[in-house]
């Protein structure tokens, strides 16, 4: 675990759950957190997330905001890309599902799926998908089930 991470590994959200059965009108969507450093994925991301009914509820674009942030938000689930400015989206994830294994990240890159998802269990995550991906991949099965 590097600096930035072992400095936020305190980082706490109380009684988060995952919410399953987000299409089922009868239960809030899942609440989730875009964290990447480009801004157009981070609206591409929003508006793809938002149109399969999920609740973006913030964005960021460093590891230390998206500590704060997640702080603040608390949400269900973050999509975090492998590569911030500041710091490594695996140790990020690592610090975050350590101090709360309810919360769902996938992490998500441009980078070769086999480097990173040999890395995806070890920072907490509950899965990888390639950027381009992202608009066909089965996020309930990250996000909404355990």
């Amino acid at each position: 675990m590097d600096d930035l991470a072992r400095r936020n590994a305190g980082w706490h959200v109380a009684g988060v759950d995952v919410v399953r059965g987000a299409a089922d009108s009868r239960e809030a969507p899942v609440r989730v957190l875009i964290v990447d450093d480009s801004a157009p994925f981070r609206a591409a991301a929003r508006d793809l997330l938002t149109r399969r009914g999920y609740r973006v509820v913030g964005k960021a674009d460093t590891a230390a905001r998206a500590f704060r942030t997640a702080a603040r938000l608390t949400p269900h689930a973050i999509l975090l890309d492998v590569h911030l400015p500041d710091g490594c989206g695996f140790d990020v994830s690592a610090a975050l599902t350590d101090a709360n294994p309810d919360l769902a990240v996938l992490l998500t890159s441009t980078d070769d799926p086999g480097a990173c998802n040999r890395r995806v269990g070890a920072a907490g995550a509950r899965g990888f998908v390639l950027k381009h991906c992202l608009a066909t991949a089965p996020l309930e099965r990250f996000w909404e089930a355990r």
